[in-house]
């Protein structure tokens, strides 16, 4: 048996860890029916309940329990165990990747717009320093800080403002569509799935053209992590028809058996 520590194999631990546990015996004093083997009394002054996610068996005093009898779980209740958890798991770690991607694209499309406005300004500081620089630093001691910054400056003078635009707008909708991803992943819809594949494999073209040009680590890690989203989602998902079978949501039933 793996490890209790390795969540891939164990999530319900994982999830119980953060949440907390769904014990059943913590919400009556009678457990009847098929939840019955969920309690078990270790006393005249102890009792144990046994959590629905992970299995473990927990406290569950009686001056603390409710009265009442319980003998049905409510479905909104029952906590997922096994691939369903993975899945949800999985889903949401994408849409917190996506939702730092939207954030980022919203600062990039805050700064082009401020650079858009305040532009002709930025140019002539540009020139003057352009200039300043060329009659006392230019020549062969020049180093190799000072040559990177003299190009970047450059890049600003030839910069213009219908250009600074359509990048700023291109963000945003970038910002938009990743927060939607984000949102709709993190909720679990079907919709965001698809539109979280079709966004991934549309800027994959862009990715790859990037590495073409310069590979670096952030480049290759950004084109890996992408198609590892791809793929998952396509596969395990049964998106477009394609892949195995969508897993069951294996939810505890009410008999407690996990």
């Amino acid at each position: 048996m793996a490890p209790r520590w390795l969540w891939w194999r164990h999530p319900e631990t994982l999830v119980c860890g953060v949440r907390g546990h769904v014990v059943p015996a913590t919400w009556a004093r009678e457990l009847g029916g098929a939840l019955a083997p969920l309690v078990v009394t270790a006393g005249e002054d102890r009792r144990l309940g046994q959590c629905l996610r992970c299995d473990a068996w927990l406290d569950a005093p009686l001056e603390t329990t409710p009265a009442g009898e319980l003998d049905v779980v409510p479905p909104d209740l029952v906590p997922r165990r096994g691939q369903a958890l993975r899945d949800a798991i999985i889903l949401r770690a994408i849409a917190v990747e996506r939702a730092v991607h939207s954030v980022a694209f919203g600062l990039l499309a805050i700064g082009l717009l401020v650079l858009r406005v305040d532009l002709s300004g930025l140019q002539s500081q540009a020139k003057t320093i352009v200039g300043d620089t060329n009659g006392g630093l230019a020549g062969p001691g020049q180093t190799a800080s000072q040559t990177t910054i003299l190009h970047q400056i450059e890049r600003l003078l030839n910069l213009r403002r219908g250009t600074l635009g359509l990048l700023a707008l291109t963000a945003v909708v970038y910002c938009v569509v990743e927060g939607t991803e984000a949102v709709g992943l993190w909720y679990e819809r079907r919709w965001a799935e698809y539109l979280t594949v079709i966004a991934t494999a549309g800027f994959l073209p862009f990715e790859v053209h990037e590495l073409t040009k310069r590979v670096t680590i952030v480049r290759v890690t950004a084109l890996v992590v992408n198609v590892a989203v791809l793929v998952y989602l396509v596969w395990s998902k049964h998106l477009f028809g394609i892949g195995g079978r969508r897993p069951e949501d294996e939810r505890i039933g009410v008999a407690g058996s996990g």
